[in-house]
């Protein structure tokens, strides 16, 4: 409305140069037909016809018209910008990726290392799980001395159980502490075996732009 608004003020501004020789007219909005050898204040927002001193229509000026077109003259730089970053994103990604491989065999081979790094900290992790299952038994058997025996009699009847000893302040955080680490790499080992599929994907894409490339020159 701000833009509109400062077109009619041009547009009044403009106009008692030409006083004489045309005129202004628009239907307001109670409906009503308004002249002028200016704009009417009345017209301020709506569409206004200039006339020649003839009455003949020699321009419309439509400030819902004109904001249409600004707002789509803009709309179309902002995707022409947003195609040309596109495009210079594509170009600089290309030249990266012939700078980084001479061959098909180059991606193979890259494609390689990555799964074998890949496979590396797979078995990394796998290993830090075993370690902490191990800590997980050697607790779960230091826990059995803390636990209350199950006493009977002579005639096998329950007796009353003996009092377990407290269990240590520094064994229960040890056990919770084990929990949290064996959570936290499981959940690694899972991204880890799930990065597989996105490696040969990334280099699969290597290998079919690299293709494409090559084939230009």
């Amino acid at each position: 409305m701000i833009r509109t608004s400062a077109f009619i003020v041009a547009a009044l501004a403009l106009a008692p140069l030409a006083a004489s020789a045309q005129s202004f007219r628009c239907v307001g909005k109670d409906g009503k037909k308004y002249y002028g050898s200016t704009i009417p204040q009345e017209c301020v927002g709506q569409r206004v016809e200039q006339l020649d001193k003839q009455g003949s229509v020699i321009r419309r000026i439509d400030p819902e018209g004109d904001e249409k077109a600004r707002a789509a003259k803009e709309a179309d730089a902002a995707r022409k910008r947003q195609e040309e970053a596109a495009n210079r994103e594509e170009s600089r990604r290309n030249r990266a990726l012939l700078a980084t491989y001479t061959s098909e065999k180059d991606i193979d081979d890259a494609r390689g290392r990555a799964l074998e790094d890949n496979q590396k900290a797979v078995k990394e992790v796998e290993a830090r799980i075993a370690d902490l299952k191990k800590k997980q038994a050697g607790f779960a058997k230091e826990m059995e001395f803390y636990q209350e025996p199950a006493a009977k009699d002579s005639k096998g009847k329950p007796k009353p159980a003996a009092k377990a000893p407290k269990i240590p302040p520094k064994l229960s955080e040890d056990i919770k502490n084990t929990e949290i680490d064996l959570a936290a790499q499981q959940q690694l080992l899972d991204v880890k075996k799930k990065e597989v599929d996105a490696i040969n994907a990334k280099y699969d894409e290597d290998k079919k732009r690299y293709l494409e490339l090559t084939k230009r020159r």
